[in-house]
């Protein structure tokens, strides 16, 4: 008896287990159906991909360069003479003409000076006349045969001679004392704009033109200008004389202005390995607050290859993974590894495997996963 009944306990069981094993897996079955139910939905729901067509083109990049603002001509105007300033005709911020007087020196010993060497003059030329009248008058007896004796004839000569290049001397010792005299008057050499003084009459000046002792003037020309700037080695050969550069200034905020290339130096400086490049720039109307020693920021485009893929910087992924970009092949996410080129704010030169046309995730990131089912896509047309 007792038997029999272990071994109907033992077939119950069996069927105990047997239903909890078929009712688990249906339950199990029961969680996948709704898991795949709650993806379909999901995946129903998901927003559109959106996606773009890869195509070549070109992308103009910017170097941005620092110059200065330099006049065309600028010099610092000394005293040529030991003298006293008398008059300062000019001040600060005189606009003055090629020519214009100045200032006026006075020294009272070039005046003696002057007078002296003009009686040596005089003097000289009188003895001159003299002594060539008297060589006419021999010359003239000397033509009767036997009255002037031939040596006699040749030293009145070499005396008239000796006597004119002593007139010449002091002639031009006269001419040179003028012409010092001259300096005491200071004349504008260009046309340009006074930016500095540093001398009132009264004042004793020499030539101190070795830079050790401030100018009494100095003169600028403003009406035309030189952009110095200075391009490293691996631009040189994108630069031409003639061509047109744009450039800022920040005490100008807002305004562009623009110049030509005028000259170049044409060898690198050998410390910083740059050409020196200068701009003519004219400034006329608004550009008048242009000054002579303003900073400046040249634009300098830089051209690029028409024949590399652009795309726009939100649809490259860049990880420790490497760089990437998310095409989609058959309806699945397909990592494809590349390079970059230049840039702008927006788009980004990329080189890979990649084809003409084809569909790049405009939005990518490491969510959209490797052989992952991509879903709805739409062609974007932001790009």
């Amino acid at each position: 008896m007792s038997h029999i009944f272990k071994k109907a306990l033992f077939v119950a069981g069996c069927f105990a287990l047997a239903f909890q094993l078929q009712s688990c897996k249906s339950d199990e079955e029961k969680e996948e159906k709704k898991v795949e139910e709650a993806k379909k939905e999901q995946e129903k729901n998901k927003a559109p991909e959106e996606v773009f067509l890869l195509q070549k083109g070109s992308l103009t990049t910017d170097l941005q360069i620092p110059g200065e603002l330099v006049s065309y001509q600028k010099t610092d105007i000394y005293a040529k003479v030991n003298s006293f300033v008398q008059k300062v005709l000019v001040d600060v911020g005189s606009q003055v003409k090629k020519g214009t007087l100045l200032a006026v020196m006075e020294a009272p010993e070039i005046s003696s000076q002057i007078s002296a060497a003009y009686s040596r003059w005089k003097s000289q030329q009188a003895t001159y006349d003299a002594s060539r009248a008297f060589y006419k008058r021999l010359l003239e007896t000397s033509k009767t045969p036997g009255t002037v004796a031939s040596n006699d004839l040749e030293q009145a000569e070499a005396r008239a001679n000796s006597d004119y290049a002593q007139l010449t001397a002091a002639k031009a010792n006269y001419d040179e004392m003028q012409v010092t005299q001259s300096y005491l008057t200071i004349r504008a050499p260009f046309d340009g704009v006074i930016t500095a003084r540093n001398i009132n009459p009264g004042a004793y000046v020499g030539p101190s033109g070795s830079g050790d002792a401030l100018p009494m003037l100095t003169l600028q020309q403003q009406d035309h200008m030189r952009l110095v700037i200075f391009i490293p080695e691996g631009y040189t050969s994108l630069l031409h004389v003639g061509d047109t550069l744009q450039f800022t200034t920040s005490s100008l905020q807002g305004q562009v202005f623009s110049g030509k290339i005028a000259r170049r130096a044409g060898a690198l400086d050998q410390k910083l390995r740059t050409e020196r490049v200068e701009m003519d720039v004219y400034p006329k109307g608004n550009n008048k607050a242009l000054l002579p020693g303003m900073t400046v920021e040249v634009n300098m485009p830089l051209p690029t290859n028409s024949a590399s893929f652009v795309v726009p910087k939100t649809s490259v992924i860049n990880s420790d993974a490497g760089i990437r970009l998310v095409h989609i092949k058959g309806g699945k996410f397909h990592y494809e590894p590349v390079t970059l080129g230049k840039s702008d704010e927006k788009r980004i030169q990329v080189f890979g495997n990649l084809h003409v046309n084809d569909t790049i995730v405009l939005n990518s990131s490491e969510e959209q996963r490797e052989g992952e089912l991509s879903g709805k896509v739409i062609l974007s047309q932001k790009f």
